[in-house]
């Protein structure tokens, strides 16, 4: 039997701590007993890009800000979805996260990092976010757990009525903002109509091939 191999350890800024492991040719980022991230389940983060990039409507040269590497699931398929006079601008806090994608992980990361439309912000997206004014045209959030945090309070920030609020501010006229979470969140959805949003949820398979347990991604227009 293959054992897993632990493969590096991240202290997140405020928060707890995350361990990579890999198991055959898999990788996994774990929080205490909870699987954050597999390599293996990547099917609503990439759509998280793709469904985001549809609302877009064709924009020749959108600006997007994606909120978490993670695994880059979501930023590969932005990647692929989208021209050569896109820009996306990446945020992540954990600066262990892209050591990975750059170390151990290099392989299934593809170089996404070095593509010349893509910009590295380390810090805190919540703060990028509060420093934009009509800068993005969609904001795509992949972090935490999704509005019910459990890695960082401070993350909770990011989806309460001041931080939805910055967001509309953040977009340009008719951008989306995008939001992922592990399971539905039905005072979230009341929040982003209260903030000025018209909203579409989605529950998207964690799995490419349809299986798996259900994700939400909510996708929220400026009214």
């Amino acid at each position: 039997m293959i054992q897993r191999e632990l493969l590096g350890t991240a202290q997140v800024p405020g928060g707890t701590e995350l361990r990579l492991f890999r198991h055959d040719r898999d990788f996994m980022i774990v929080m205490g007993h909870n699987e954050l991230m597999s390599s293996r389940m990547s099917g609503s983060e990439v759509a998280l890009a793709t469904e985001t990039i549809k609302r877009l409507k064709d924009r020749p040269a959108p600006t997007l800000l994606i909120g978490g590497y993670g695994m880059g699931f979501t930023l590969r398929a932005a990647l692929a979805a989208l021209g050569p006079k896109a820009e996306l601008v990446v945020a992540e806090l954990v600066p262990e996260i892209i050591d990975w994608a750059r170390g151990p992980m290099a392989e299934m990361s593809a170089g996404c990092l070095d593509d010349p439309r893509v910009r590295l912000l380390m810090g805190d997206v919540g703060s990028v976010i509060d420093g934009a004014l009509g800068d993005y045209d969609a904001i795509l959030l992949d972090v935490d757990n999704g509005p019910d945090g459990v890695v960082r309070e401070g993350n909770g920030n990011l989806y309460s009525a001041s931080g939805l609020r910055a967001a509309r501010r953040a977009l340009t006229p008719g951008g989306v903002l995008a939001v992922w979470s592990a399971g539905p969140d039905p005072a979230f959805t009341r929040r982003l109509e209260k903030n000025g949003f018209a909203v579409e949820e989605i529950r998207v398979a964690a799995r490419t091939n349809g299986k798996g347990p259900k994700h939400t991604i909510w996708f929220a227009t400026p009214r």
